[in-house]
């Protein structure tokens, strides 16, 4: 029997994934490459048989879930904990200003995201944890299907750690989610299998080689 499969995808392209930069709590809306990303996915998985659709309720993932929504009539579920690492004092600053301005701070945020936080900001673990928490509503909602999620980088990087058993404090070196990408976990008596990382292949041939960072 088929069980849970989780769609985890980012959102498309804003100035700040395009630009560099750390942005969590801020809200950009996603350019025109990033609704040209939102509306690419929307016509690949229209006739997808999704069981439910959850997403963080931060600007760029409603526009990123929209046409895909209309196009299907569903109703996303916005959740909370889907939302992006808040990254405190360093929202807004380029990783070289956060680097001269917090020294020590931002080197001990390097070398362990996960128990370290940007200043003012969240550690990797609660991260985890209030992500996790949307986990187990969908595991208790769908105990088969397929669910669509839609978050962001650090976000979605921090949950494929804790389902894959990789140290939290490594999500930045181990995994990667560019923008608009597409990753693929199926929950089975063993427990979670990542089928499917990064995938760009909805886009159109010229957005899947824009740098997502």
């Amino acid at each position: 029997m088929t069980g849970l499969t989780l769609y985890l995808l980012r959102h498309g392209e804003t100035e700040a994934s395009r630009d560099g930069g750390y942005c969590g709590r801020s809200d950009p809306e996603l350019t025109d490459t990033g609704l040209q990303m939102a509306e690419d996915f929307a016509s690949v998985y229209l006739d997808h048989p999704w069981v439910g659709i959850y997403a963080s309720p931060m600007r760029r993932t409603k526009a990123t879930v929209a046409p895909l929504c209309k196009a299907t009539g569903q109703e996303p579920q916005y959740r909370d904990g889907l939302r992006e690492l808040d990254f405190g004092d360093w929202e807004g600053k380029t990783f070289e200003e956060a680097r001269l301005e917090f020294g020590q701070d931002y080197l001990n945020w390097l070398a362990d995201a996960g128990w370290n936080a940007p200043n003012a900001g969240e550690r990797g673990i609660d991260v985890a944890q209030r992500a996790l928490s949307v986990l187990h509503e969908i595991q208790s909602e769908h105990e088969q299907g397929d669910v669509l999620v839609v978050s962001h980088k650090a976000t979605i990087r921090i949950l494929l750690c804790s389902l894959l058993g990789i140290d939290i404090g490594n999500y930045r070196d181990r995994i990667g989610v560019a923008t608009a990408s597409l990753s693929i976990v199926e929950f089975h008596q063993h427990g979670p299998l990542l089928t499917r990382l990064g995938d760009r292949s909805h886009l159109r041939q010229e957005l899947r080689n824009l740098a997502g960072t």
